[in-house]
């Protein structure tokens, strides 16, 4: 636990939540500031932080958890859709430095907008090198 940590002081109880699943190694509670009503983060009990530094066996309990809240808020609240979410630094809009998963309910009627503007590579061959470039970083 890293005693700094909002999410931490979260999943060992000592700050409220509207806690919605919980196992040994995993918790989900409510946002507090919901995107859409329904809105839920899946976080680890264990502090880890970014995605990159969390080990596979815990990134597999997460996402495990996050399709049962998925399910749940599809069944739960009839949602028509839904929004998984998940940043790694300020730069990428996180703001709780704990990795996270948002879960986010959608419905045809909830008036939110993600206000994603997609762009272009310059040349089909400026794309093959940004896939180069990360295929030779990639690590067994």
């Amino acid at each position: 636990m890293n005693s700094e940590c909002i999410f931490c002081k979260i999943a060992a109880g000592e700050l409220p939540s509207s806690k919605v699943y919980e196992d040994s190694d995993t918790f989900a509670f409510m946002d507090i500031g919901p995107v859409v009503k329904g809105h839920t983060l899946v976080i680890p009990k264990h502090h880890y932080d970014p995605i990159t530094g969390t080990p596979d066996d815990v990134l597999h309990k997460l996402i495990t958890v996050v399709k049962k809240i998925a399910q749940a808020q599809t069944e739960g609240l009839k949602a028509d859709g839904i929004n998984i979410t998940q940043a790694n630094g300020k730069i990428a809009g996180q703001i709780i430095p704990h990795v996270h998963f948002h879960v986010i309910p959608r419905f045809a009627n909830d008036r939110h907008s993600w206000n994603w503007i997609p762009k272009k590579y310059d040349t089909p061959e400026e794309m093959h090198q940004f896939a180069g470039k990360i295929k030779s970083s990639l690590k067994s």
